[in-house]
């Protein structure tokens, strides 16, 4: 039996770069809730916060005994710097995308999926509860 999860990560700034928060909600293969993050990271752009809430869910995936993820983002950018689309050229990201890079290695199997914004409302709420409360 194969060990899948589905991940929802979002990650955003006010400003960019700004204030920015992670949001990422983690379900069995079943649907089920079982784990989700809400947490302020500091001050990064946009695409940093996509990739270090995708790196967060990535990281909670491997404590879970996951060994295959499905990971769902808004962020286009991010889906297809993953799946080796398009060329990390931003030298902020580079660190972040191999970070991500060797958290994959560690299950059988990964897919990376681009969502629209509508199917993402949970951890793009969890993100904007952070921000607001650091106001």
């Amino acid at each position: 039996m194969t060990n899948k999860l589905i991940i929802f990560s979002d990650g955003g700034a006010r400003g960019n770069p700004g204030k920015a928060a992670i949001g990422v909600v983690i379900y069995d293969a079943n649907g089920k809730k079982i784990k989700q993050i809400s947490k302020t990271i500091g001050e990064t752009t946009n695409n940093q916060a996509e990739y270090q809430a995708l790196i967060a869910g990535l990281g909670q995936a491997v404590d879970l005994g996951a060994s295959e993820v499905v990971c769902n983002l808004d962020s286009e950018l991010v889906v297809r710097q993953m799946q080796g689309q398009y060329k990390v050229r931003e030298e902020t990201l580079k660190d972040l995308a191999v970070q991500a890079l060797r958290l994959t290695a560690k299950f059988k199997r990964v897919q990376f999926l681009h969502i629209p914004r509508e199917k993402n409302k949970l951890a793009d709420k969890l993100v904007n509860q952070a921000l607001d409360a650091t106001e």
